[in-house]
């Protein structure tokens, strides 16, 4: 539900950089000291308590991604096919070479781009499904030369992911992807068990807990950042589109339910108008 508010002069929007509760970072803490030490048993044991579901493999197989090509509207495959290859035409321009050259007086200089042998990519769950999670972070590591690529996400009631991550993950050639979230599958990544093999890097978002897990495991691996939750603000006059406005609002609010999406607009009529388009859109 949107809430219009009418302001006059100068909004000050604050968000507070959260860096957890103490009983949370405790929390996290004694869940990593736990995968360190007990490996799959203790990714068993929070799946279950975390997920409610027990599982007697954390891999992905090739019958549930079979399956997840059947669950998958064709629309959305040619989408996930389409926005791949853009994502990649659009890294295939950023990456680094490595160069050198010779000075006159025999000095080489140069700068030598080397990839990462390995890297884990986190892919959220909960309240959506986020195949773009898997394109904007396996299709970089792809261009960079990464050898292994290694997908964690936490699992649904059913014990499996959501089906259009498998097919995202599929289209792009992930052959390790385990069915295990939170701050365990941080430690998994970083530590290592008798399933999963560590990784030199961490990248992708997650909740309060997963940040928590990369800021502890810093040092043993590196990681990207540590992620807060998703916000956006949209400025936008009468002239805008109600349906595009609303469809980034709810592109960011999806994420977390701490998440903040708002519009400033000097129009009443597009305010009320984004607010219909946004119940519309979450009707479908």
């Amino acid at each position: 539900m949107m809430k219009i508010e009418r302001v006059q002069g100068v909004v000050s929007l604050r968000r507070t950089i959260e860096s957890g509760t103490e009983e949370q970072r405790q929390a996290v803490k004694r869940i990593i000291d736990d995968v360190r030490n007990n490996g799959d048993g203790a990714l068993k044991k929070y799946t279950e308590m975390f997920d409610g579901i027990s599982l007697d493999t954390f891999a992905v197989t090739q019958e549930e991604i079979e399956e997840a090509y059947w669950l998958v509207d064709e629309n959305m495959v040619h989408i996930i096919r389409e926005a791949a290859q853009n994502i990649r035409e659009y890294h295939e321009r950023q990456r680094e070479t490595s160069w050198f050259m010779t000075r006159d007086d025999g000095t080489i200089l140069g700068q030598k781009v080397t990839p990462l042998d390995a890297v884990g990519l986190y892919v959220p769950g909960g309240t959506a499904a986020y195949p773009s999670s898997v394109l904007m972070n396996v299709i970089p590591a792809q261009v960079a030369g990464v050898k292994r690529i290694v997908i964690v996400s936490p699992p649904n009631e059913r014990g499996t992911l959501p089906a259009a991550v498998l097919v995202a993950a599929c289209e792009l050639g992930v052959q390790e992807i385990y069915k295990v979230g939170g701050a365990q599958a941080i430690a998994a990544l970083a530590y290592g068990t008798e399933t999963i093999e560590p990784v030199d890097k961490i990248f992708g978002p997650g909740n309060i807990y997963v940040a928590l897990a990369k800021r502890e495991v810093f040092g043993q691996v590196d990681i990207d950042m540590i992620a807060g939750p998703s916000e956006i603000v949209v400025l936008a006059d009468e002239t805008a589109k109600p349906n595009e406005i609303a469809a980034d609002l709810l592109s960011q609010a999806e994420h977390d339910e701490r998440a903040v999406s708002i519009l400033v607009t000097p129009s009443l009529q597009l305010a009320l108008k984004v607010e219909e388009e946004v119940e519309k859109q979450l009707a479908t």
